[in-house]
């Protein structure tokens, strides 16, 4: 997004968060807002997402271009499509997440986020 206003939302679980890392974009002078969609223990849909995402200053219809991520682009298809229905954005989804798919290999980690050299950082 070409938006100086974009942001980016991490939709992972904490437990990603901790364990795997978090884009780092404080060159652009603003943090990734991590908010889980799914809930790390009973992988259900957080009731609190919308309500998380405007208290992280986002609002509907501010027209500010949300970025959405998660491990491999999955989850965060769902959650952008929820925050768009709820009147934000326009939305937008990282192709591959932040670890991709699985490889022929069995791993994650060839594709995505931190495979395509953009700045991560342990959290």
């Amino acid at each position: 997004a070409s938006d100086e206003r974009a942001v980016l939302v991490d939709v992972r679980t904490a437990g990603e968060w901790q364990q795997i890392g978090v884009p780092d974009t404080a060159d652009l002078g603003r943090e990734p807002v991590l908010i889980e969609w799914l809930s790390g223990t009973t992988h259900a849909v957080n009731p609190q997402f919308l309500d998380q995402l405007a208290l992280a200053g986002v609002q509907p219809g501010d027209g500010r271009d949300l970025v959405f991520l998660c491990r491999s682009g999955v989850r965060s298809v769902a959650a952008g499509l929820a925050a768009q229905a709820a009147g934000f954005g326009p939305v937008h989804n990282v192709l591959q997440g932040f670890e991709g798919d699985v490889g022929p290999d069995g791993q994650r980690g060839h594709t995505g986020w931190r495979a395509d050299g953009l700045p991560w950082r342990q959290a």
